[in-house]
């Protein structure tokens, strides 16, 4: 599942994202509530794992925000409250499940494959078409103009990340945390060859630049009119 992790504390931060990506999740992590607001724009996730308490806008202002806006993902609280008052007010807020801290990971990861059925919205979506391509994200599938362009898993996994950006560059960064894990054992020349060889496939559909290196950033996409 594609997951959104908004927790600032940021050794707790490091072992969830650990350990949620050796599960086979792609999470993005967020510390403050207008962190996670902005990644929210720009993904569709199909679960948000909320602190409750955030410095600035704390997760029951974020859920409230979320459900708001029709997020109609599968929303997780984490807190230290244990008063019954307090789930009250997250349940309210718009949270579908309550996890109190300290908690063991067998629980939290119970939780999100739970919530991750009850979500299945966004689960259940076949293919999306921005421009020139179109993924299929339940069959892992990339097409160029209705073609299969016979991405390798790790090259799905790739392209999708600039796909979803919708044209924005993706930070260097952002790119081997989402795609290869905190732990993934990979350098900047390996993205840089990874690139060159997705940037090959795609030629042999078109001539033109379609995946542009932003210095100082990342990588994006060109997302051309059909």
């Amino acid at each position: 599942m594609l997951l959104l992790l908004a927790e600032d504390d940021p050794k707790i931060a490091k072992l969830i994202l650990r350990l949620l990506q050796k599960e086979g999740h792609r999470v993005d992590h967020a510390s403050t509530g207008e962190e996670a607001l902005m990644f929210v724009e720009m993904n569709q996730y199909e679960l948000i794992i909320l602190d409750w308490m955030m410095p600035g806008m704390s997760g029951i202002d974020v859920c409230k925000k979320l459900r708001q806006h029709h997020y109609e993902g599968g929303i997780l609280m984490l807190t230290a409250k244990d008063d019954l008052d307090d789930k009250v007010i997250g349940l309210e807020a718009g949270a579908d499940d309550y996890l109190i801290k300290p908690f063991e990971y067998r629980e939290l990861s119970a939780r999100i494959i739970a919530l991750g059925r009850r979500s299945n919205r966004q689960i259940q979506s076949k293919q999306v078409t921005k421009g020139v391509f179109s993924i299929d994200t339940v069959m892992k599938v990339a097409y160029y103009k209705g073609e299969n362009m016979a991405l390798t898993s790790r090259e799905f996994q790739l392209f999708q990340l600039l796909f979803d950006y919708n044209g924005a560059a993706v930070p260097r960064d952002l790119i081997l945390s989402r795609v290869w894990g905190m732990d993934g054992d990979i350098t900047d020349n390996n993205l840089d060859a990874f690139i060159r060889l997705l940037r090959k496939k795609l030629k042999a559909f078109d001539k033109r630049p379609l995946i542009v290196n932003k210095r100082g950033i990342g990588y994006r996409l060109e997302v051309y009119d059909v």
